[in-house]
């Protein structure tokens, strides 16, 4: 894998150095450990032991931070955490001492020194259950002893506890403590505490206009002799099963170091930067009390049935998990309704309420069955596969159907909708409704006839009226979409600006989006590109990171995806960059014969500049393109690895 270092320079740099810098481990159950490199929490998401609940997105954090403490012989004690506080301070500044950091095996390290005494702290966790092992290493000097603060909480992901409401209940157990019947604390030397610690402060949330304080439960102190090097001192937290101790923290993180090796090799990596990726995308990879699932992005989102179907190439066939593939699309088939797939989203509800996220299924199963053989499979979900094309054939939900005059699909016929992956809204109002026949959805509709006819030959059976929808519908897709421009229309057969949804008028959007590029990057694309045509897109929109989701000269563009939810979401798909486009971007290039050998130096630099070993969800649509949103998300990861392998 790359390597992932830092030095005391970044290390000691809250500003654009180790507190910008995100690590994570994860449990396989969607939950996770994360933090910053320099060991400032900057989101209330930081915590040692983040809890999945019923479903990935409803996560609750417990264990906060292990802050250690060392203590000499002469009496000296020296604080090695890192919190900031309301009033601004940062105290105690534990980062100062750290003279290395760095993501082994996708395992964070960090060593202090103070003086000729050098500590270690590795972290992992159990994968399959929620536990974490913090293991602390003498490397030289001592003897010293080495005290661990619990600082704890037990709340939603999502919000924040205050030393206004009750206080954390604390159960004595052997060797530790159990936190509100939820979670577990194991170590040497257990104190007890009980106190509060106000005001702790979240700069990541105060940046995103969002509550960026809360107070933290001290449950109380490990410690243990660090006597020669060697020498170790560590905590076990764990949820679940509380009187089911795992193993000892050391073989914790021996055990995960081994599976993320056995994780990278089962992908075959071609070089370092596959094999970082490959790692990164396990992560994403979970399972639930139904089977396999994606979570779209850490820190903060859960399962979205688009992002999982984006992201299915690259996250399961391009790492050799494809028998999890298989478990997982059928059960994603299992929620067809109205020839619609469910959207299984954050907010604990089943939703069905996109326009693609079917088509991106029936891409999947596809790419599967073209990849992998399994026309088993194909053949199971045949029958399921042909009631999405006739449910949108004869239309379903937010007035979802083909248009019987060009075989096109049009979508959006209810206000306040907004049902393409562009699905940003402001107090209840879409930012970019894209009602009508989208680029990107007709693409994806015309592949899909095509993927399912040759699965439907496959299995022995007359395809002829897929064959024939295909080929109305591609004929209607390369007379219709094409510009004067140059390039090809956002939306056709929208309606126009004056005119409200349902209104008679109808105009086609031409402003460049990356939308168009499924156009010529899909299997069954549409469209043959050309090179003129695919450098005037990258001209607008091409990015070191990606595309910009819109050209800079656009009236709407906005540069920077930053302020609080309005503003954030009013620049979500204005102009913000989206990593996951270079997979189609990458597609389209090749096929219009152009060189893509440099296109992914940037976005292989951005893997030690923000979600360490990963990629980010977005950045700003202006230089230097920092990113934004999740630090580490899935479609992000797939489709870097997807197109990265396929270039082979």
């Amino acid at each position: 894998m790359i390597d992932i270092r830092f030095g005391p320079q970044v290390c000691g740099d809250l500003t654009g150095g180790g507190a910008a810098r995100e690590w994570l481990v994860t449990d396989g159950l969607g939950g996770y450990a994360t933090g910053t490199v320099s060991g400032l929490r900057t989101r209330r998401y930081h915590g040692l032991l983040v809890v999945a609940g019923e479903t990935p997105a409803s996560r609750r954090v417990g264990l906060v931070g292990l802050d250690p403490a060392v203590l000499f012989p002469s009496g000296a004690r020296v604080r090695l955490g890192a919190h900031e506080w309301a009033s601004g301070d940062v105290d105690p500044r534990g980062f100062e001492l750290l003279e290395r950091f760095d993501l082994t095996d996708g395992l964070p390290r960090w060593r202090w020194r103070v003086g000729d005494v050098v500590i270690e702290r590795e972290l992992a966790m159990t994968y399959g259950r929620s536990c974490v092992a913090v293991v602390h290493r003498l490397v030289s000097g001592g003897p010293v002893r080495l005290e661990l603060a619990a600082a704890c909480t037990w709340r939603d992901a999502h919000g924040e506890r205050r030393a206004d409401g009750p206080a954390p209940r604390m159960e004595p157990v052997p060797g530790g403590a159990v936190v509100e019947d939820a979670f577990r604390l194991a170590g040497p030397d257990w104190t007890p505490q009980g106190q509060w610690w106000l005001g702790a402060h979240h700069r990541e949330e105060a940046a995103r206009g969002l509550n960026p304080d809360e107070d933290l439960w001290y449950a109380g102190r490990f410690s243990g002799e660090l006597e020669r090097p060697g020498d170790t001192v560590s905590v076990l937290a764990w949820a679940g099963e509380l009187a089911e101790e795992p193993p000892p923290a050391t073989e914790v993180v021996a055990a995960a170091r081994a599976r993320n090796r056995r994780v990278v090799a089962a992908a075959k990596p071609a070089d370092p930067v596959e094999a970082t990726l490959a790692l990164a995308a396990d992560a994403f990879v979970v399972r639930t009390c139904t089977g396999p699932d994606v979570v779209a992005g850490y820190p903060w989102f859960g399962a979205w049935s688009r992002d999982t179907m984006i992201s299915y190439e690259g996250l399961f066939l391009c790492t050799n998990r494809a028998d999890e593939g298989r478990e997982l699309l059928r059960a994603y088939a299992a929620t067809l309704s109205e020839g619609m797939l469910a959207n299984t989203a954050d907010t604990g509800r089943v939703e069905y309420n996109t326009v693609d996220a079917t088509l991106w299924f029936l891409h999947a199963v596809s790419r599967h069955v073209t990849v992998t053989g399994d026309t088993d499979l194909g053949d199971e979900l045949l029958p399921a596969l042909h009631g999405v094309v006739d449910a949108h054939l004869a239309g379903t939900r937010f007035g979802i159907a083909v248009d019987p005059a060009d075989g096109l699909l049009t979508q959006g016929g209810t206000p306040g909708t907004a049902l393409t992956w562009m699905d940003a809204r402001v107090y209840g109002v879409p930012v970019t409704p894209r009602t009508g026949k989208p680029v990107e959805v007709n693409a994806l509709w015309v592949n899909g006839l095509a993927g399912l006819a040759e699965l439907t030959e496959l299995a022995g059976r007359d395809a002829g009226e897929l064959w024939r929808l295909h080929e109305q519908a591609g004929a209607a897709f390369r007379r219709r979409f094409p510009a004067p421009t140059g390039w090809l229309h956002d939306v056709v057969d929208a309606p126009a600006p004056a005119y409200p949804l349902g209104g008679a008028a109808q105009h086609d959007d031409d402003l460049l989006r990356p939308n168009q590029l499924l156009a010529w990057s899909l299997p069954y694309a549409p469209l043959e590109p050309d090179e003129p045509t695919v450098r005037r897109v990258a001209g607008g929109l091409l990015t070191p990171l990606g595309p910009r989701s819109l050209s800079p000269d656009a009236p709407e563009f906005v540069g920077r995806h930053r302020g609080g939810p309005a503003e954030r979401d009013g620049a979500y798909h204005q102009g913000t960059v989206w990593p996951w486009l270079l997979g189609p971007y990458a597609d389209a290039a090749r096929r219009a014969k152009m060189p893509v050998d440099d296109l992914f130096v940037g976005i292989e630099a951005h893997l030690t500049e923000y979600g360490l070993g990963s990629v980010s969800e977005t950045a700003d649509g202006l230089a230097p393109h920092a990113a934004t949103g999740c630090p580490f998300q899935a479609w992000s990861v797939a489709e870097l690895l997807r197109a990265r392998r396929n270039g082979r």
